[in-house]
């Protein structure tokens, strides 16, 4: 277990240390990425108390090497500042990884098979709980209960799936939780039926809840375990910061409390990763949370490594389950025009209170909008604020699925940032089967439009969105760059490997990585001390096994992390 000091104690003993004589850890021989060189890159770095001391020649850098000092050599590879992640629900990932963990598994029989072996490990009366698989995998996207029936051994079943905006539930859950054919779907989510109106085994969105209450909650031990094994896996992935979108209880999309697990953490000195935390907006509980909002952000005091300076909306659904809420009708299988457009999440006056409210406190906002209408309505609601509120608060809308044209130019100008997940900008079965069809040939080209983001000057901040998805920020370079899988998350010769979704809107591997290291530091206002390899800032380092600006860029998903240094600890890989 590793444990570290305080980021503002390092940022303290730096500032002291303007002319040091020895470092506590060299890096030479290599590769590094730092604006204090004219041609971007240098040799070598040292690095005290918790910061970059000098970068330079490896000559110059050495004369910084005393008798207690680490030298790692980089034998040439590529050193660039180690990634944030903008949007990440790290405990819930964990938990996931502890569970019945259904990731990277493809199909029904797939599925089926890890959650019997799963179920026979637990006691006869034990939910079984985990989560991660495709909604691709079933027809129609819902899995049934009478399949994980037979699977779970009469045991309830929760299990969420990959994007949290859908759960498989069995017959013995539904029988805890009363659900019935007269059940009413609630105004937030929808019960999946069969044609006679019997739940069939999904709930989608609000309709999760219905389940989740009656789930045992995990303890605080296990909530700790599972921040300590999503801690390691980001740092695997040269990950030292993040924004974690959902700190609350969130019951609706299956995430628990965490705000508890983060400051005992804190406090015990446990995290190497910096968090900022976005405090869940319950879309029951009215205007009356933004006191308790207001004391959890008073209660945060994590020396640097948790504050809870932002709250976290969620706007609508996803289009897979017909609930991003969407500015003109969702198209049937047959391209006719239905009534469903989706919903707001919350209510649309109430949302407009507390969006000034919040702004007048100083919070940050961080809007999950998927459908057009959800990203038109965040971006008016911010429009409304003063100048110096929405410039100061860095507030950020996720996801961005569907941003009509007209929608697209008002981010710069609002100064509002667009925080994308970068690995959804492809094509797979679940967009191309579950989403294209039903929005239509236009509204399809208004997907994930990263690289006409940037020409027109907004600012943009990646994040993986995991155990979502993948959350290795390499993966998710490549398909901002390529607009397609690398062939390590995709099967060989399958659509996702082949064919680039709107190749008009890759970018650059230098905007990639910026978008990774100073879009995540500005949105969690780190800018002066991250985000970049130069004096006097944390030294947060990634080490590539690639040179991800001169290999060939549709192999940058072969690329991994060989070295994670956090505020100048070594916190995965070795020399």
């Amino acid at each position: 277990m590793t444990v570290r000091g305080n980021p503002d104690d390092a940022r303290a003993r730096a500032a002291k240390a303007t002319n040091p004589t020895s470092a506590e850890l060299v890096l030479i021989g290599g590769k590094i990425r730092t604006p204090a060189h004219p041609s971007g890159f240098t040799q070598a770095a040292a690095i005290g108390g918790g910061v970059v001391l000098a970068v330079g020649r490896d000559d110059e850098i050495r004369d910084l090497i005393g008798p207690f000092t680490r030298v790692v050599n980089l034998h040439g590879r590529l050193a660039i500042p180690a990634f944030g992640d903008a949007h990440v629900h790290p405990v819930q990932g964990g938990l996931e990884s502890l569970r019945c963990n259904l990731l990277g598994l493809r199909t029904r029989h797939q599925y089926l098979d890890a959650i019997a072996d799963y179920s026979r490990s637990l006691p006869e009366d034990a939910w079984v709980l985990g989560g991660g698989w495709s909604m691709s995998a079933f027809p129609g996207g819902t899995p049934t209960a009478a399949d994980l029936d037979a699977a779970t051994g009469g045991r309830p079943a929760l299990l969420p799936n990959r994007d949290h905006h859908t759960a498989w539930v069995n017959t013995a859950a539904l029988t805890i939780a009363g659900i019935s054919e007269r059940t009413a779907d609630p105004a937030d989510g929808r019960i999946e039926r069969d044609h006679a109106g019997f739940p069939s085994g999904a709930l989608h969105d609000g309709a999760m809840r219905l389940v989740a209450d009656y789930v045992p909650p995990p303890t605080q031990a296990e909530l700790t375990a599972a921040l300590l094994a999503a801690q390691a896996h980001l740092h695997s992935l040269g990950i030292t910061s993040i924004q974690d979108a959902c700190v609350g209880d969130a019951g609706e999309i299956g995430i628990p409390d965490t705000f508890d697990t983060y400051r005992r953490a804190a406090a015990d000195r446990l995290l190497t990763c910096r968090v900022t935390g976005a405090l869940w907006w319950d879309r029951l509980s009215g205007l009356g949370q933004i006191d308790t909002l207001q004391a959890r952000r008073e209660a945060a005091d994590g020396g640097g490594y948790f504050r809870a300076t932002s709250v976290k909306l969620m706007l609508d659904g996803v289009c897979e389950t017909f609930t991003a809420a969407m500015g003109t009708p969702y198209l049937d299988g047959h391209g006719h025009a239905t009534d469903r457009t989706g919903n707001l999440f919350i209510d649309e006056a109430e949302l407009a209170e507390a969006t000034r409210r919040l702004g007048d406190l100083g919070f940050q906002m961080h809007f999950h909008a998927i459908g057009d209408r959800a990203v038109t309505t965040a971006l008016d609601l911010l429009a409304k604020l003063p100048d110096g509120s929405r410039a100061g608060g860095r507030h950020h809308i996720a996801h961005l699925q569907f941003v009509s044209p007209a929608d697209l130019e008002r981010f710069a100008a609002l100064g509002v940032i667009a925080n994308y997940q970068p690995l959804w900008a492809c094509k797979d079965e679940q967009n191309d089967q579950l989403t294209v069809p039903f929005v239509g040939p236009e509204r399809a080209m208004w997907q994930y439009r990263i690289g006409s983001a940037l020409r027109l000057g907004t600012r943009v901040a990646f994040g993986s969105d995991w155990p979502v998805s993948s959350a290795d920020p390499l993966q998710e370079m490549h398909v901002a760059v390529n607009r397609m899988l690398s062939v390590r998350l995709g099967e060989p010769g399958s659509v996702e490997t082949t064919m680039p979704l709107l190749p008009g809107e890759a970018i650059t591997v230098h905007d990639a990585v910026d978008a990774f290291t100073r879009g995540v530091a500005y949105v969690n206002h780190e800018e002066d001390v991250a985000g970049t390899l130069e004096p006097g800032k944390l030294a947060d380092v990634a080490v590539l096994t690639q040179d991800i600006y001169e290999i060939p860029r549709t192999t940058i998903g072969n690329t991994s992390v060989a070295l994670t240094i956090a505020s100048g600890q070594v916190v995965y890989g070795a020399e």
